[in-house]
């Protein structure tokens, strides 16, 4: 089918041929509706990074999911934004409880500042610290240095790399979930004690 002839069918015609693998009917489906499900995202989280990424997930599900695409009720748009719309709480919902996680980290570390094992280990610990830290991706190494070793805000990164605050609190959170698998519970809340790491603040 022409160009012309994609653009005057429906939504829901639209599914039905992306549901069977048509490249050419998701290309205008993702035509339609992409800037005004990014104009939808922006106005809630107020990042055009994020956004961008956001809205791409939406699709890049749908293509991945479309064999098994089946929207029985409501339109093809209401589901489009409803995904849009689940995701945007998602990344509320992750920064409130990292906030809260972080906090009760912070009280859980206190008593280590006295332990003689800690102590002991400290300088072993910070080995593997630095190792796993030189491990992660560059982008978000230089990020989660500028912050462990520059204590620069997630603000004073942003615009020292041309980067959105949101995308800085992102590089960090998935840099800490990193070092939390790597380095264990315990090596992981000496790190948190030692540098004072915050994501959000």
């Amino acid at each position: 089918m022409n160009t012309s002839g994609i653009s005057s069918l429906s939504d829901n015609d639209l599914l039905t041929m992306i549901v069977n693998g048509d490249s050419s009917a998701f290309k205008e489906l993702f035509d339609r509706y992409n800037a005004l499900l990014f104009i939808y995202a922006h106005k809630k989280i107020k990042d055009k990074e994020a956004s961008q990424d956001l809205v791409q997930d939406v699709f890049a599900t749908i293509w991945q999911n479309r064999s098994r695409l089946n929207i029985e009720h409501g339109t093809v748009a209401s589901y489009l934004y409803a995904s849009v719309r689940n995701r945007v709480i998602n990344v509320f919902r992750d920064r409130k409880i990292d906030e809260r996680h972080l906090s009760s980290l912070q009280n859980l570390i206190r008593p280590l500042n006295n332990n003689t094992d800690h102590r002991v280990r400290e300088r072993d610990i910070s080995r593997l610290i630095d190792k796993e830290i030189a491990a992660l991706p560059p982008k978000m190494r230089e990020v989660f240095e500028l912050r462990r070793k520059g204590h620069m805000s997630n603000k004073e990164i942003a615009l020292q790399l041309g980067i959105s605050e949101l995308t800085v609190a992102t590089h960090q959170k998935r840099a800490l979930r990193i070092l939390r698998i790597k380095l264990g519970l315990l090596s992981y809340l000496i790190f948190l004690l030692k540098f004072h790491l915050y994501l959000f603040h």
